[in-house]
């Protein structure tokens, strides 16, 4: 199983909504796709229709009380796609497995083995704590959504060296698949400029697929739908499906064919 941690330390830079729509295009095109819900508030399980009746067993269960990943994992109503949802115990797993042992290798260890899936993605919360942690040590890659502005350049750099601390420590394998342009906006001039840095910056590893500020991509998790659901013709959507095809260009070619 090929697992993408999506991660960016700042709040608000469409991290969701990315995991959201990349986990169902991936599941669209064939992929056998699990979806892991690390954020606390829970935004991705409810983004796919996942209400909090669903959630007896929970991302929580699955980090602090190791419960198997295929006792937590939760059909959505995407074809393919399954997810293990968030709950607010998810909020107290922090505290809870500072004392533990490994703790950030907690899920690791439930991921390890797994064959029921062919591509986990995981939402992490935006912070760099240790459930983020537990996702950079699980990952075989990085997706970096970022919004264009000026603040998020600072996060980015902060995020970076957090890779690099990992990679030295927990997970030499970990890498950067990409950093995805989100809320681009063509009408705001500062936009474009942070688009130019970031490129300048760090070159080809920028998909050169950008997402808008679409508000069909707000719309959709009211809904309990992806965008890709909810309007899949909407420029948000179609921004998405392009991402998905980039993203899966830049897999091993052994990993490339679900």
């Amino acid at each position: 199983m090929l697992t993408i941690a999506i991660a960016n330390q700042k709040g608000g830079v469409g991290k969701t909504t990315t995991a959201i729509n990349m986990a169902t295009a991936m599941a669209a095109t064939g992929w056998r796709t699990l979806l892991i819900d690390l954020d606390p508030q829970g935004n991705a399980s409810t983004g796919l229709g996942v209400g909090s009746n669903s959630r007896e067993v929970s991302s929580y269960d699955l980090i602090v009380d190791e419960v198997p990943l295929v006792d937590a994992a939760v059909e959505t109503s995407i074809p393919g796609l399954d997810i293990v949802p968030a709950t607010v115990d998810l909020s107290g797993a922090e505290i809870e497995l500072v004392s533990v042992e490994e703790r950030t290798a907690r899920l690791r260890n439930a991921l390890s083995n797994h064959t029921g899936h062919e591509i986990c993605f995981i939402d992490c919360p935006p912070s760099l704590g240790l459930l983020t942690l537990n996702a950079l040590c699980a990952a075989d890659t990085l997706l970096v959504p970022l919004q264009c502005e000026f603040f998020a350049l600072e996060g980015l750099s902060q995020l970076l060296q957090t890779v690099e601390r990992v990679q030295q420590r927990f997970n030499p394998d970990l890498d950067i698949i990409g950093v995805a342009l989100t809320m681009y906006d063509r009408r705001n001039r500062l936009t474009d400029q942070v688009s130019d840095d970031v490129r300048d910056c760090l070159g080809n590893l920028v998909f050169e697929t950008v997402i808008p500020r679409n508000v069909r991509l707000s719309e959709a998790p009211s809904h309990g739908l992806p965008a890709l659901v909810y309007d899949h013709s909407c420029v948000g959507s179609r921004a998405y499906i392009a991402l998905a095809r980039e993203l899966i260009g830049r897999f091993p070619p052994e990993r490339q064919a679900a």
